[in-house]
């Protein structure tokens, strides 16, 4: 199933921030969105997010499919460890497991149980992203989720969506075209 965004507006303070955008996202696909800073890439994700309403158009394709997301904040839960914020997400008997898998993958096994307010921000990053990944989610939908990242760890965690995202529809935010080239992503341009 496709998402797709029909005639978007979204006007801020009397500010056209979107106007009659038309897009859509394919299922088994990584779309990134690309353009200036202060063009609405953030706000655009936050009406296909149900997050802001637009003022005029539609959101088609996002009923009744669960939504995961990597905001350009973390949002993890600081007091939490990083396993007890990749447990919030996960129902499976086989968690711990999986857990623990996808942790390794991102270079963060070794402090599963050690509290986010101790990890350093690439780290939180890492967790936020893995955190997308593991919950039982459609689409994943992630707002400059590399940003922050050394170039060996981003080519690390860029394979890692690659693996663990192909049977969901993904849209990403960037300013980095060597990150859309990493993941093969389709380009939409703003």
């Amino acid at each position: 199933m496709t998402i797709k965004l029909k005639n978007i507006n979204k006007v801020f303070d009397d500010k056209i921030i979107l106007k009659d955008i038309n897009l859509s996202f394919e299922d088994n696909r990584i779309s990134c969105i690309v353009g200036p800073s202060g063009c609405g890439k953030t706000t655009l994700l936050n009406i296909i997010l149900g997050i802001l309403k637009a003022d005029c158009g539609e959101v088609e394709g996002r009923n009744g499919r669960r939504i995961a997301a990597v905001f350009q904040e973390d949002r993890l839960c600081e007091e939490f460890t990083a396993y007890a914020n990749l447990k919030l997400v996960c129902d499976d008997k086989d968690s711990d497991k999986v857990i623990h898998e996808h942790l390794e993958h991102v270079d963060l096994k070794e402090v599963a149980f050690q509290k986010v307010s101790y990890l350093s921000g690439g780290m939180k990053r890492r967790v936020a992203i893995v955190r997308a990944v593991i919950a039982k989610s459609d689409i994943i939908i992630m707002d400059e989720p590399f940003k922050g990242l050394d170039e060996k760890t981003k080519v690390k965690v860029i394979d890692y969506v690659k693996r663990y995202t192909k049977e969901k529809i993904v849209i990403i935010t960037t300013h980095n075209l060597d990150e859309i080239n990493m993941l093969k992503a389709t380009l939409v341009q703003m």
